[in-house]
């Protein structure tokens, strides 16, 4: 262990080298699409179980 790591905390940096802009990411978009295709998939799983009979 180095004389520096023993003096600064464990955390003194963390995070410091992402840019702060404050924007949000598009998680509402890929949990839309997310259920979308889910729900697709149960849509086939229950056709092919004979559960839907379309």
């Amino acid at each position: 262990m180095t004389a520096q790591a023993k003096k600064t905390p464990a955390n003194a940096k963390v995070g410091a080298e992402v840019a702060q802009t404050g924007a949000k990411a598009p998680f509402p978009y890929r949990t839309a699409i997310s259920l979308f295709l889910l729900a697709g998939n149960f849509l086939v799983a229950g056709i092919y179980f004979h559960l839907i009979n379309p």
